[in-house]
């Protein structure tokens, strides 16, 4: 494949590469054809510069701040069945108690750190008795909940690899020795466990210490005087989930995996021009996902940044929407002309690529092999959302093509728009219940009822009071995850059901703090607070990127 490289990253080389990728058909990326889908019609191959791309997000790599934390002190788990993840929490020493610990094998201790952080542990270890004549062998876990150290992680049962659980196992040779481990993880519990040393000494644990890692910098702007302390509350910890999942580049979740999906970075970029103001990290992104699309130009749902920057494997409809509304968003907050001119012809590809999947009554109807995530629910029809998230994509890049003065690149865009609309009132719509539904069954779900306020289909009468009747309807598909809880929130204010929207906030988010949350997690139900989307609740992220939106929209909303 043919790729420019990258000899400068300044504006000339800016200009050429958006001029470049304008042209149509060029070469294809041969790394991305293993991925390809079956698509209903052919569509142009297409390939961006790639090695220019990687320059330019290598030049926007953040430095991450290290701040060296001292633990609390220790704690043991108490098995509670009143609380929301079984088990509570007992204080049973001081952190000054913790040298004083022998430690042989069988022994364990739990230490608390207080709070969640994204980082590396390090300590100083002794050995104590008639002499060192072996070596020690330790088992480390870390804990973002208190059920991460109170229960035995295996037998695994999950449907991820075991490897992404969070534990370690260190041999340490010869004492006294300082260590610090290498591997990063995300924590607040560390629970260590003697596997061995010899019949003729003990451990002694000092010095231990956290470091945590982050790239965000600078204090938060607090909310408005007289809000109320559970809204604070929730905005803490938002904002520290933001924080430890922003490293090199926004991750979903430290914990696991680690890796930059293109529909987290949305609400990761949103919710980081209102709190830490890190554009520069939202551009790297941005870049790195535009270097990887497969031949026909869609953008991956998700990039590797480790060993080097590479594509994953899935590909996501709504979440290939979803690069140029977050690039529409990041003209809104920095007014950066050039990196959007740039990056133009990457968003509007994936529109073009997903139009063959609406058919002659312009609904949008995804074929079995591609992927539409919405939430993680299990029976969620996503026919409805979907629709609505295409419709919201062309209205954002009609509006950012006229900024651009690119508008003869979406001269088609207010015609399709408006076909789609009355295609989805049309099919979705149920005058007769008030509702929209979605697939066969007739589906009442909350995100269906979201996307179709936030892509303001219909009136505003007729989405407010359909939103009410879903919210009343016995049945209705909740969601499993903040990602679409995000979305149900923001539909419920542009339709102006505000008391609606800031009950949910505090019952879903406070709920989350309520179970024991220092950072918000990847998946959450009420009525199921230990949910597992992937078999097995020890394999969950609890703090979890696309959770982190109150921060937002407490500072970008008005909830009375």
């Amino acid at each position: 494949m043919n790729r420019r490289k990258a000899l400068t990253l300044g504006g000339s080389l800016l200009a050429a590469l958006a001029a470049g990728m304008a042209r149509s058909a060029i070469a294809a990326d041969d790394t991305a054809k293993d991925a390809d889908q079956a698509t209903r019609h052919e569509v142009a191959t297409y390939a961006p510069p790639v090695d220019a791309f990687l320059a330019l997000a290598e030049a926007n790599k953040p430095r991450l701040n290290e701040t060296v934390q001292a633990p609390l002190g220790l704690i043991q788990p108490v098995q509670d069945a009143a609380q929301p993840l079984s088990w509570r929490i007992e204080t049973v020493g001081s952190a000054d108690a913790i040298p004083g610990k022998v430690l042989k094998k069988g022994d364990s201790l739990i230490i608390d750190f207080g709070g969640h952080r994204t980082g590396n542990l390090s300590f100083h270890l002794e050995g104590v008795g008639r002499g060192v004549d072996a070596p020690a062998r330790l088992r480390f876990v870390f804990g973002e909940v208190i059920s991460d150290v109170a229960e035995p992680l295996h037998p695994y049962t999950g449907s991820l690899s075991e490897a992404w659980l969070p534990e370690e196992i260190v041999t340490i040779d010869y004492l006294p020795q300082s260590v610090r481990l290498p591997r990063r993880y995300a924590f607040r519990f560390v629970k260590v466990e003697v596997i061995d040393t010899s019949p003729n000494f003990g451990v002694s644990f000092r010095q231990i210490q956290a470091h945590a890692l982050t790239s965000a910098s600078g204090d938060l702007k607090p909310l408005p005087s007289g809000t109320p302390a559970d809204l604070v509350r929730i905005d803490e910890v938002a904002a520290a989930t933001l924080r430890d999942c922003m490293q090199t580049t926004f991750e979903d979740g430290p914990r696991r995996d680690q890796r930059l999906w293109t529909g987290d970075l949305r609400l990761q970029a949103l919710t980081s021009y209102a709190t830490f103001k890190n554009a520069d990290l939202v551009k790297r992104c941005l870049y790195l996902i535009a270097a990887f699309p497969r031949s026909d130009g869609m953008v991956a749902g998700c990039v590797f940044e480790y060993p080097k920057p590479a594509h994953g494997h899935e590909f996501l409809a709504d979440y290939a929407v979803f690069f140029g509304v977050t690039l529409a968003d990041y003209l809104e907050a920095t007014g950066d002309m050039e990196t959007v001119r740039t990056l133009w012809p990457t968003a509007i590809r994936q529109l073009e690529v997903l139009k063959q999947y609406v058919g002659t009554d312009n609904v949008f109807a995804a074929p079995k092999d591609l992927w539409v995530f919405i939430d993680w629910h299990p029976t969620l029809d996503r026919t409805a959302a979907m629709q609505a998230i295409y419709i919201y994509g062309l209205k954002r890049l009609f509006d950012l093509g006229q900024k651009l003065g690119a508008a003869s690149d979406v001269s088609d865009y207010a015609a399709r728009i408006k076909a789609m609309e009355a295609a989805a009132l049309q099919r979705f719509y149920d005058r007769k219940s008030g509702v929209f539904v979605s697939g066969p069954d007739k589906q009442v779900s909350l995100a269906s009822h979201a996307w179709m306020s936030v892509a303001e289909v219909g009136t505003r009468t007729q989405r407010k009071q359909a939103f009410a009747k879903a919210l009343a309807t016995k049945d209705v598909v909740r969601p499993k995850t903040p990602y679409l809880n995000h979305y149900v929130v923001e539909g419920l204010l542009l339709c102006g059901l505000k008391s609606e929207a800031l009950a949910t906030l505090r019952a879903y988010w406070g709920g989350m703090i309520a179970a024991g949350a220092d950072t918000f997690w990847e998946a959450y139900a009420p009525e199921q607070p230990r949910t597992a989307p992937y078999g097995d609740f020890h394999i969950n992220s609890f703090c979890h990127a696309w959770s982190c939106t109150p921060s937002y929209l407490l500072r970008k909303y008005s909830f009375t």
